[in-house]
This record gives C-alpha cells, structure tokens and sequence, in this order.
C-alpha cells in the first residue's frame, strides 16, 4: 500500500500532467513548417494546431485564424480535439477524487473510503494518460507521414512541434501519478484488522479493573480481622506475666 509520501508525490506529477495536457490542448504549435529546400530562405513560420493556425511574418506580425467548420477537419484532427478535451476533463476529476483519498487529510471518510477513493482517481490519471496519448502518437504519426511523400510539395511540409511533446510529457506524469495511487488498494483482510485491534483494548482494560477490584475486596478482610488481633494477644499474654 502506497504511503502518504508517495501520494503526495503521485498527486504533484498528476497536478503536472493535468496542467501539461491542459496548455497542449490550447497551444497552436502542434505542427510547424519546416525548413527545407527553399523555405528555409522564406521569412514566414506557419503553426497549426487543434483549434487554430497561425502564421508568423517577417515583419513581427503574427495573426491567428480559428478553425469554425469541425466536418472539414481531418479525422485524426477531429480525434485529437475530443481526445484532448476528455482527458482534460478525467484528469481534473481525478485530482477531486485525489484530494479526498490523501492520507495526509482528515476528510474523506476512513482508511478503507480513503483507499477506494485513491484507487478510482489513479483509474482516472491511467485513463487520462492513455487519451492524451492517443492523439498524440496519432498526430505525430500523420505529420511525419506527409513530411516523408514525396508528392506533398515542400512548401506545404510540416513537422510536430512544441505541443505534441508536451502531450507525451503529460501523459507519462499522468501515468506514474495513476500508478502510485492505484497501488493504495486496501485489500481484503484489512477492514477485519482494523476491528480486532480496536475491540479488544476496551474489553482488556475491563478485565484489568475487574481483577483490581477482585483483590481489593480480598484484601479488606485480613486488613481489619486478621493483622489488629495478634497485637491484642500480645498485650493479653504480657499482662498474665506480670501477675505471675
């Protein structure tokens, strides 16, 4: 079972990997133009990403158009926007579902809630991890693809940018967080545990004041019978002497 430093550190990387799918989603940059033949002496930079495509001038201008019509789209585009949008969303559950199965916090519910609780989130961080993988493995795969046929002109070449390997960053931060948490199973044998070595204390410290109170109801008798008469035959036997 996974301990609270381990959680803490599982929550921290699953805190990175739901900010990285985040800003990869949003970022133009997941495919850039690239420099070969003659654009390498061109002075415009374009960048397409999910939701719009940019194009960086010579001049320092840089203009953004959004990308409305959704059916127009690629299907590997189409993918990777809704891929991305419901990783998002399970990453974001996932840490609701963390912050309540931490061990270092007092709500939540107790150790056996607590371990369910982190066991779910973990199952959230795994399957956010794996939807924002998929997108990009996918996006990567077309673009080097059309970068590598011959019959695409130059000019219209592309290869992945900046957002495409913050997509892989955060799906392995999503991985590991979603491993650590979901080691803190509680297992079978441990509700039973829990109440054996909670009854028991109450029941001894019961047998223990009934065996006190045993021996002091022993020891009344000889304190007032027994210990005050051999003094008073003492006494009796000294004073038969002296009439003698």
């Amino acid at each position: 079972m996974a301990s609270a430093g381990m959680q803490i550190l599982a929550f921290v990387l699953a805190l990175l990997g739901v900010f990285g799918a985040t800003v990869a989603t949003l970022l133009p940059n997941w495919k850039v133009s690239a420099d070969v033949g003659t654009n390498i002496i061109t002075a415009i930079s374009q960048m397409q990403g999910l939701w719009m495509d940019c194009t960086w001038y010579s001049t320092g201008m840089f203009s953004c158009t959004l990308k409305y019509s959704v059916l127009s789209l690629p299907a590997y585009l189409q993918t990777a926007r809704t891929t991305m949008v419901l990783s998002c969303v399970l990453a974001c559950l996932g840490l609701c579902l963390a912050s309540l199965g931490l061990k270092c916090t007092r709500w939540g519910g107790g150790r056996q809630a607590k371990g369910r609780t982190a066991v779910a989130s973990g199952a959230c961080f795994l399957l956010s991890g794996l939807l924002c993988l998929v997108p990009a493995s996918w996006f990567t795969n077309e673009v080097i693809a059309s970068f590598l046929d011959s019959s695409v002109p130059e000019s219209s070449k592309f290869e992945p940018g900046g957002a495409v390997y913050v997509a892989f960053v955060s799906a392995g931060f999503l991985f590991a967080g979603g491993s650590i948490f979901c080691t803190s199973c509680p297992g079978k044998r441990e509700g039973p545990q829990e109440l054996l070595l909670q009854e028991p204390p109450p029941q001894d410290q019961l047998q223990q004041e009934q065996r006190q109170q045993e021996q002091l109801h022993q020891e009344q008798p000889y304190s007032s019978g027994v210990l005050q008469p051999p003094p008073q035959e003492g006494r009796a036997g000294y004073s038969l002497q002296d009439y003698v």
